[in-house]
């Protein structure tokens, strides 16, 4: 796969009245041309300084940006003001001009690059068609809903005919239901317009909706990297599995027992895996959480389950259950 975005040895830090805050450290990896690529972590692990890094909006300390195969630390000010324009950024806050018409709105920056007013308006009606909103060019910002805002906001960037789309927490102001919507619209213009699209947030569920790979940052570092398919089922690290762990809002605390987490797929969701272990061992087993989402429009599931307090009981039970079942069975010792 073509490299589109390939970040090496990135470190970012900052001077504060308490002295210097290390934002990014050694963080290096790379985006494929057309891939819809994750970025996540929780806050303050580092996620907006990284995609501001992206563009340039803020310098690195060291390391190497090289987007489509250009080293934005080399590019001169007009070379870089010319490589943004390629570069789309979608906000949380939508930044639309309140006082302009939606059509004024997504006219704006075609008009800034020098394109004349009635191709400008031309464009931005088929891009708007293209978000759904072409009934809505008349309107006003405050005329519209949260979704329909960042509907607009995504048709005024697909009219500087991006190469990339950055989008930085861009569904958080969302309910479910428009994040799913919004979501499905950036899924389509990545297969339409081959548009690299590179998504930061700190929702696990976003991640699974939409994203083929992903990176896990933690205090500005990165902490895993894998298929989100396979981060879901095998989290490598403690703040993996915190991001997966916490995506079901159901966090426990817990004195004593062994914990398992079990990972299965739409195929084996009827094996009966927790009533066999039962009716094999005679022993009754507690199971803290269970929840179904969705990875690339495939069902996978996760359970919680903690095992009784004998040791050779819960080895006997791990065992039985890695041989004897179609599922994917990890102990948790940071589970809480």
């Amino acid at each position: 796969m073509y490299p589109m975005i390939s970040v090496s040895h990135l470190s970012k830090t900052f001077e504060s009245k308490s002295g210097t805050v290390t934002a990014l450290s050694d963080v290096s990896f790379e985006v494929g041309k057309g891939e819809i690529f994750g970025i996540i972590g929780l806050s303050g692990a580092g996620k907006s300084t990284l995609v501001r890094c992206l563009n340039l909006l803020e310098k690195p300390d060291e390391g190497k940006i090289m987007i489509d195969n250009e080293d934005m630390m080399e590019l001169n000010d007009k070379a870089l003001r010319l490589k943004r324009r390629k570069i789309g950024m979608i906000f949380q806050s939508f930044n639309l001009l309140m006082q302009d018409t939606i059509l004024a709105n997504v006219c704006f920056p075609m008009e800034i690059a020098g394109v004349s007013r009635s191709e400008a308006k031309k464009k931005a009606l088929d891009y708007l068609k293209v978000v759904g909103l072409e009934e809505k060019a008349r309107a006003y910002p405050s005329q519209l809903s949260g979704g329909q805002k960042q509907r607009v906001a995504i048709a005024r960037v697909l009219a500087s005919n991006p190469e990339i789309l950055l989008c930085d927490e861009a569904t958080s102001a969302l309910d479910p239901e428009t994040t799913k919507s919004i979501l499905e619209l950036i899924k389509d213009i990545n297969r339409k317009y081959n548009i690299t699209v590179v998504v930061i947030t700190h929702e696990m569920a976003v991640i699974q909706e939409i994203c083929n790979r992903c990176i896990v940052l933690e205090d500005g570092k990165l902490a895993e990297e894998n298929t989100v398919e396979e981060l879901f089922r095998h989290p490598k690290t403690s703040a993996a599995r915190r991001l997966i762990f916490n995506s079901t809002n159901q966090v426990r605390s817990m004195s004593s027992g062994r914990v398992l987490r079990i990972a299965f797929e739409e195929a084996n969701t009827t094996e009966p895996v927790i009533a066999n272990l039962i009716l094999e061992f005679k022993k009754p087993v507690n199971i803290l959480e269970s929840n179904i989402s969705h990875i690339n429009g495939k069902s996978r599931g996760q359970m919680m389950v903690q095992l009784p307090d004998d040791d050779k009981l819960a080895d006997k039970m791990i065992a039985y259950l890695k041989k004897n079942t179609s599922v994917d069975v990890a102990e948790v010792s940071d589970y809480e």
